[in-house]
């Protein structure tokens, strides 16, 4: 059983995977340290309240309500009020591990001590995550502003034993687990209900999976593209480091490695044409390490704007004990997220757009000298040509979905809330784009073995052959007539997300370069 101790600052990319999708055992709990804080920041409140003070989402309505003073005995009330009145969210649900992650994030948050709420509150939502009982999220219904206030509220509606949570792949009623599971839930006090829904941790958390998940595609496109240049009869001279060392861009330079790495010094096939006339290879083999690696630093900013997201205070107002302040913010507005999860689905649909260009170039005989569409008996059988189609409109699909959300904002509340980031928005269409880039490099790995097949006996690189050894035995064989390749597709993209087709590339060449 791995234990992870939440202190509100040392959450990362790992992390978040790691209790999201439990490859182990994995328990978290709150760390001392910040019990410590989330107490004093409690106290400090309290004291306030005490003393008569009225004070922003304490004893006050929320948003264009602010101004509505509420009494005392009533502050219960009002929190789970506020809870029930924005669980509006739309649509299909988070699948278990984002709304895992979703759970691990807002708990974080929390744990900084910046709220003035009951440790009492993180308890809570690390008891229903260590005991599985998951609560059932509509994706839909947030602006990316003042929180991920719909989704976020079905997660608190959980907590206080309403709404749905996940037996299985159904939903039911999380007062029937809680008394099967004995289990109790949790009753709001002053402030708490704003305190779980201010923050941008459903984008943050979705984001965080989507990305991890785009940083290894990118290995693989690597591995892709050595497979089509090696097909392809390509060049390996556009990977000198000389040149790399010009443009000193981190990704340029260690995709040039990488490629480098993949292609290796023993390849038949580049021994076979070492001497031909081709002055320079397609755009779609040379600038590999340009494409490529922009898209890795794209993606591993990403991942370092949101691990500083997931261990920021967002509620709002802030409670700063030492300090004697309590501050109306703006921390809980998603456009830092936003903007980055914007950028990776550029990157990631541009990184995808170069590995549909190779898979043109090894169906087009003009360009690969090889049968068209890679078929064994062009005419009776039709190849990898709708395999070519089919990626061109994932292509396509992307270009729509990598149009930034984070350009759009709508007022809300009245026009008290007259900017929000769609950052939300951003994050789911960023999974979609991933998706898509997955089959879209799947298929240029299928038609690059298929086209590595035809160049039989002789072998390309080392990394290469194991590559395609791996591919042949999950069989994934030569296509000697057609067959119905969206089998193949699927495979070899179950392949990729299961990591082992990383695993076959580290035990040839070792761990690619990021």
């Amino acid at each position: 059983m791995v234990e992870i101790h939440l202190d509100g600052q040392s959450v990362d990319c790992e992390q978040v995977w790691q209790v999201a999708y439990r490859k182990s055992p994995v328990r978290v709990v709150l760390a001392e340290s910040a019990r410590e804080k989330m107490q004093e920041s409690k106290d400090y409140i309290q004291g306030r309240l005490d003393s008569g003070e009225v004070m922003y989402g304490v004893n006050t309505g929320f948003g264009a309500f602010s101004s509505v003073k509420i009494s005392d005995k009533d502050i219960e009330e009002l929190q789970r009020n506020l809870i029930r009145s924005h669980s509006v969210g739309i649509g299909e649900p988070f699948s278990i591990p984002e709304t895992r992650a979703i759970m691990f994030l807002r708990a974080n948050a929390l744990a900084r001590g910046h709220s003035g709420i009951r440790v009492d509150v993180v308890d809570k939502i690390l008891e229903f995550l260590n005991a599985d009982v998951i609560p059932v999220i509509p994706q839909q219904g947030s602006v990316g502003a003042s929180g991920d206030l719909a989704p976020l509220s079905h997660l608190a509606l959980a907590l206080i034993g309403e709404g749905e949570v996940w037996r299985g792949r159904d939903h039911v009623e999380v007062a029937s687990v809680l008394q099967e599971k004995q289990m109790e839930p949790l009753t709001l006090k002053a402030k708490e209900g704003l305190s779980l829904i201010n923050g941008c941790q459903v984008m943050t958390a979705v984001g965080l999976l989507n990305t991890r998940e785009a940083r290894r595609l990118a290995w693989i496109t690597d591995l892709a593209g050595a497979m089509s240049l090696e097909a392809l009869h390509g060049s390996r001279k556009a990977f000198d480091p000389l040149i790399s060392a010009t443009r000193p861009h981190p990704g340029e330079i260690k995709t040039a490695r990488n490629m480098l790495n993949l292609l290796g010094d023993t390849s038949e096939i580049a021994e076979s044409h070492k001497d031909c006339d081709r002055v320079q290879d397609a755009y779609s083999l040379r600038c590999i390490p340009a494409v490529h690696g922009a898209a890795k630093d794209a993606i591993r900013r990403t991942i370092e704007t949101l691990e500083i997201e997931a261990n920021s205070s967002t509620d709002n107002p802030l409670v700063f004990a030492a300090d004697n302040k309590v501050l109306s913010c703006g921390n809980f507005h998603g456009e830092p997220v936003a903007f980055a999860l914007d950028f990776a689905g550029i990157a990631i649909s541009a990184m995808a757009s170069i590995s549909e260009c190779r898979i043109e170039k090894l169906i087009n005989p003009a360009m690969s000298g090889l049968p068209a569409f890679l078929a064994a008996d062009g005419g009776l059988n039709s190849g990898m040509m709708i395999v070519q189609v089919a990626a061109a409109a994932l292509v396509s699909e992307n270009k729509i979905l990598a149009h930034p959300a984070s350009v759009d904002s709508i007022p809300t509340s009245a026009d008290k809330e007259d900017h929000v980031s769609m950052g939300t928005i951003a994050s789911r269409k960023l999974g979609q784009i991933v998706r898509n880039a997955e089959h879209i490099v799947a298929m240029e790995l299928l038609c690059a073995s298929q086209a590595l097949g035809f160049l039989d006996p002789k072998r390309p690189s080392s990394a290469v052959v194991a590559v395609y050894d791996v591919l042949r035995e999950a069989g994934i064989s030569f296509a000697e007539k057609d067959r119905v390749y969206s089998q193949d597709i699927k495979k070899i993209r179950s392949m990729i997300r299961s990591g082992e087709i990383i695993q076959t590339i580290e035990k040839s060449v070792g761990r690619l370069e990021w």
